[in-house]
């Protein structure tokens, strides 16, 4: 089994197991394959259906206006804008970190080999 190859040493890996993870490698790619249509053609597909009912259900008809997409410009101001939002509520801090020891006699977690118990006779 392509033990051929200098570089590769697959003489201790035997064909049942080439075989599952050729067919895992086929199927995690499958589906990454299927998300990818998922995500770029039906999801879509379905918002413009929701618009569509949406708009029958109110008694008007849908205009090209609706079914327009954001240019980029508009989405780089949303996305200016919600950075300073989030950016203002912070506070300034010091940037100086103080490490103080605090000695304490008992704790649970320094008592644990207490509680182990002891199986060498």
């Amino acid at each position: 089994m392509l033990s051929f190859l200098p570089f590769i040493m697959l003489a201790g890996i035997d064909r049942q197991a080439g075989v599952i993870v050729v067919i895992g490698y086929l199927i995690v790619f499958l589906v990454l394959v299927l998300l990818y249509l998922v995500f770029r053609y039906v999801l879509p597909l379905f918002f413009k259906i929701k618009l569509y009912r949406r708009a029958a259900k109110e008694g008007r008809a849908l205009d090209d206006s609706e079914l327009n997409v954001m240019t980029g410009e508009v989405n780089a101001a949303i996305a200016t804008a919600i950075y300073l939002y989030f950016s203002e509520l912070h506070d300034e801090e010091s940037n100086i970190i103080t490490i103080r020891k605090v000695s304490r006699s008992y704790s649970p977690w320094n008592s644990k080999i207490y509680n182990m118990r002891n199986l060498q006779r």
